[in-house]
C-alpha cells in the first residue's frame, strides 16, 4: 500500500472496524446488555489496552496513521448524524403529567453528581489536569462529565426490559429529557470557558450561543415546519438531503462560535418538526447509515486513546479511577433515587429510577471526547472515565431487571414512533 494513497488502508480499516462492533453489539446483546456497550469494549481492545499491546505491528498495520485522520472525520460525521438523531427524538411532551416529580428527579440527579464531582477534581487536578488548564475548568468539566445521563441508551434499555410505556418508563424518559437539555446547556458552557482564553471572550461566546438558540427556534424552526408542510411532492432524497445539509450547516455555526460542532446538530434536531412521514422516513435512512457503518469508527477512535496499560504501570491511578465509579454512582444513582422517593415514589420505582439515570452510553464518550480534544483533561483521566462510562452503562440493565421485580401491567403497544434507540442501541 502506498503511503500517498490512503485508500487501501481506509478500505481494510472501515470494514474491519464494522464488522468488529457488529459483532460485539450482537454478543453483548445476548448478555443482556445494550449493544453500545460491546461497541464501546470492542473500540477499547482494537486499541493500546488490548491488540496493540499484544500485536503492536497488527494495530498499526489496520490503523496506520495515514488513514486515521479519515476514519476521524468519517466517525465525526457519524457522531454529529447521531446528535441530530438524538436532539429529534427528544420529546420533552413526555413531561406532562410528570413534570414536577421529572424537573425534581432530574434536577437532583444533576445537582449531587455536580457537587461530589467537583469535590473530587478538586482532589484530582494536581495529578490529572494538562499543564496550562485552569483548576475552574478543569472542575467545571469532571463535575459535568459526572453528572450525564445517556438519553438514547435509557430508552433502548426500557425498551427491552418491557419498560416503555409504563409509569416508571414515562417517567424515567421525562426526567433523561430535562437532564439531557440541562447537561447539554452547562457543557456548552464549560467548553465556551475552556476555549475562549478569558472570562471577556466566554461571556462573548456564551451570548452568540444564546443568539443561536435564539435565532434557531424563532427563525429557522417556522421555517422547517412550512417546509415540512410542502414535501407532499418532494423526492425521499431531496428531504435527506435537506436534513443533512442542515445540520452540517448548524454544526458549522456553532463550531464557528466556539461551542462545539455537537451542539448544533443537536440542535438542529430538536427544532425539526415531528411527525412527518417524510421527515421520519428520511431520519431512518440517515440512522440506517450512520449508526451501523459511521459510528463504529468513532468507538475505535475512543478506544485508541484509551490506554488500560497506563493505569496499571501506576497502581494509585486504580484507585483514583474506583473513587470515580463511587462519585459516579452514588452522585447519580443515589440523587435521583433519593428525590424520586422523596416524590412519593415506592423505593424500588425510585431505586430503578435512579439506576436508569446512572447510565452514560455513548453521551459520556462524547462529552469526554469534547473534554479530551479541548485539553480539559488529559489521556490518563480519559482513560478513567471512559471506564466509568463502561462500568456504569453496564450495570444498568441487570439493575433495572432485578429492581423492575415491580409489578408492572405489560406495556401497550406504543401509540407513536418508536424511539431512535430500538434501532440502533446507543
Amino acid at each position: 500500500m502506498s503511503a500517498a494513497d490512503p485508500l487501501p488502508a481506509l478500505l481494510i480499516a472501515v470494514p474491519a472496524v464494522i464488522l468488529a462492533c457488529q459483532a460485539g453489539s450482537v454478543l453483548f446483546r445476548r448478555l443482556g446488555q445494550p449493544p453500545v456497550v460491546g461497541e464501546i469494549a470492542l473500540g477499547i481492545l482494537l486499541g493500546p489496552s488490548l491488540l496493540g499491546w499484544v500485536w503492536p505491528g497488527a494495530q498499526h498495520w489496520l490503523f496506520p496513521d495515514a488513514v486515521l485522520p479519515f476514519t476521524s472525520v468519517l466517525g465525526q460525521l457519524g457522531l454529529l448524524s447521531f446528535m441530530f438523531l438524538v436532539g429529534l427524538e427528544l420529546d420533552l411532551g413526555a413531561l406532562r403529567g410528570h413534570s414536577r416529580v421529572a424537573l425534581a428527579v432530574s434536577q437532583a440527579g444533576m445537582v449531587l453528581p455536580l457537587g461530589l464531582g467537583a469535590l473530587l477534581a478538586l482532589g484530582m487536578y494536581g495529578r490529572f489536569a494538562p499543564d496550562g488548564v485552569g483548576r475552574l475548568p478543569f472542575v467545571l468539566f469532571v463535575a459535568v462529565a459526572m453528572s450525564i445521563t445517556a438519553f438514547p441508551v435509557l430508552a433502548r434499555i426500557l425498551v427491552d426490559r418491557g419498560l416503555y410505556g409504563t409509569p416508571v418508563g414515562a417517567l424515567a424518559m421525562a426526567c433523561a429529557a430535562v437532564d439531557d437539555v440541562t447537561a447539554w446547556c452547562l457543557l456548552a458552557l464549560v467548553v465556551a470557558l475552556v476555549s475562549a482564553g478569558s472570562p471577556l471572550a466566554a461571556v462573548v461566546t456564551a451570548a452568540l450561543a444564546a443568539v443561536f438558540v435564539l435565532v434557531m427556534f424563532r427563525v429557522v424552526r417556522p421555517l422547517l415546519v412550512r417546509w415540512a408542510a410542502r414535501l407532499g411532492r418532494a423526492g425521499d432524497g431531496t428531504v435527506l438531503v435537506g436534513l443533512f445539509s442542515g445540520l452540517s450547516l448548524s454544526a458549522l455555526a456553532t463550531d464557528l462560535i466556539g461551542v462545539h460542532a455537537l451542539f448544533g446538530a443537536f440542535l438542529f434536531g430538536v427544532i425539526t418538526p415531528r411527525g412527518t412521514p417524510r421527515i421520519d422516513a428520511s431520519a431512518g435512512r440517515l440512522r440506517a447509515v450512520a449508526v451501523p457503518v459511521l459510528l463504529p469508527l468513532f468507538f475505535v477512535h475512543t478506544g485508541l486513546r484509551t490506554d488500560i496499560g497506563g493505569l496499571a504501570a501506576d497502581p494509585a491511578q486504580w484507585g483514583w479511577a474506583v473513587a470515580v465509579l463511587v462519585v459516579a454512582m452514588a452522585g447519580k444513582w443515589g440523587g435521583a433515587a433519593g428525590a424520586a422517593r422523596l416524590c412519593g415514589r415506592p423505593w424500588r420505582e425510585a431505586l430503578s429510577i435512579g439506576a436508569l439515570m446512572n447510565c452514560r452510553g455513548l453521551t459520556e464518550l462524547v462529552v469526554l471526547t469534547i473534554g479530551l480534544e479541548l485539553g480539559a483533561i488529559g489521556p490518563g483521566l480519559f482513560t478513567v472515565l471512559v471506564l466509568m462510562a463502561l462500568v456504569t452503562t453496564a450495570v444498568t440493565g441487570p439493575a433495572v431487571s432485578r429492581l423492575g421485580r415491580v409489578r408492572v401491567p405489560p406495556p401497550p403497544e406504543p401509540a407513536g414512533p418508536v424511539p431512535v434507540t430500538t434501532s440502533s442501541g446507543v
